[in-house]
């Protein structure tokens, strides 16, 4: 898989129904997790999505998930840029240097669902979301 660069969107609790209008709208596959599929199905906010994706037939990738329970929405900060794909030499390089200066929310580490991800706000103060999958998961 080549790396690719795309962006989030965080929603307060509407991200299913962004991705199901943007996919009438660009056409494509969706697929969407919510937290319940990853922890507890009857915990608050089970039902919201915890990662959905869009992939269209003109290659457009767009992804977005839902606020967690307890954690704070802020819209016009709803925006992060996603970089995702196998290979873990470079998006382990883009990840140092893009935390040089900035700031790490979450570590880059495996995760619940099998991936490394991280989360970090660079220098600029532009989020970033880095997505390692192994590459025997392809």
């Amino acid at each position: 898989m080549v790396s690719r660069l795309n962006p989030y969107i965080s929603f307060g609790d509407s991200a299913r129904a962004a991705l199901e209008f943007y996919r009438e709208v660009f056409g494509g596959t969706l697929s969407i997790d919510t937290f319940g599929n990853f922890g507890d199905k009857d915990a608050p906010g089970a039902e919201l999505v915890m990662h959905g994706m869009l992939e269209t037939p003109s290659g457009f990738t767009l992804m977005a998930s839902d606020t967690p329970p307890g954690m704070e929405y802020t819209p016009g900060s709803s925006i992060s840029v996603s970089l995702s794909g196998d290979d873990s030499v470079e998006l382990r390089g883009y990840w140092d240097q893009l935390v040089t200066g900035g700031a790490i929310s979450v570590p880059l580490e495996k995760q619940m669902w099998g991936d490394e991800f991280g989360m970090c706000t660079d220098k600029f103060g532009v989020a970033w979301l880095v997505n390692i999958t192994p590459a025997a998961a392809q």
